[in-house]
């Protein structure tokens, strides 16, 4: 199995935030070690391991790059220097304010309202960082559902590996599987109400991570990371 790397957005390994999603994760992708559930989660919905299956594979975050293998010829400390040298630029930092809220069935911290400057960092990502990108399999571009995206998104699937880039870039940092909206509701409460003991009114998009699965099943783990400048 050939390794795949992503680049996120982690709030720090020290942060409450990233205790918040670890927690509600199961999973600190910061050390690779997993973590009690909350019981205010087990409570609400006791098969909340199963709730949180599919974003505790990849550890709190937020996507700038998707997951990719490296094109023939790149190598992960020429990826992680491309990553020190895109963090030095500087820009302006995004920031936003965050909320707890569905996108597409998933419960997500999510912002408020957009934010431009996020929108622009993202677009950034998405170009730097793209030479290191394989071409996608025929087998990955399935997994993407293309009959299911719209054309642009399709468009941006082929020339980008992703769909959700440019304009379709939406920030979030998930924290469930998609749910019906009969189970969402508590769910969302129970969410909402633990987020706002964070007392988090700011959230800064400071810094970025560099992700990495070693193989199919594997969770990804954060082996880089990187503050921007202010």
């Amino acid at each position: 199995m050939i390794p795949r790397y992503a680049i996120y957005f982690a709030a720090g390994a020290d942060s409450a935030l990233s205790r918040f999603g670890a927690g509600l994760l199961g999973y600190d992708a910061y050390t690779g070690n997993e973590v009690p559930f909350p019981p205010e989660a087990l409570h609400v919905a006791p098969d909340w391991r199963d709730v949180s299956a599919d974003p505790r594979k990849y550890g709190f975050h937020a996507t700038l790059k998707a997951p990719m293998a490296l094109a023939p010829g790149s190598t992960e400390a020429e990826l992680m220097a491309a990553c020190a040298t895109f963090a030095e630029k500087a820009r302006p930092i995004p920031a936003i304010r965050p909320v707890i809220d569905t996108i597409s069935g998933f419960i997500a911290v999510i912002p408020a309202e957009p934010v431009d400057a996020l929108q622009q960092f993202a677009a950034d990502c998405a170009h730097e960082f793209d030479s290191f990108r394989a071409a996608l399999t025929a087998e990955d571009r399935a997994r993407r559902k293309p009959d299911k995206l719209t054309e642009r998104q399709r468009d941006y699937l082929d020339r980008w590996g992703y769909p959700y880039v440019m304009e379709e870039f939406r920030f979030h940092m998930t924290l469930t599987g998609r749910l019906d909206a009969q189970r969402r509701g508590p769910i969302l409460e129970m969410l909402r109400t633990r987020f706002a003991s964070l007392r988090l009114d700011t959230l800064a998009i400071d810094r970025l991570a560099l992700f990495k699965q070693d193989e199919t099943r594997a969770r990804f783990r954060i082996i880089g990371e990187w503050a921007l400048p202010r």
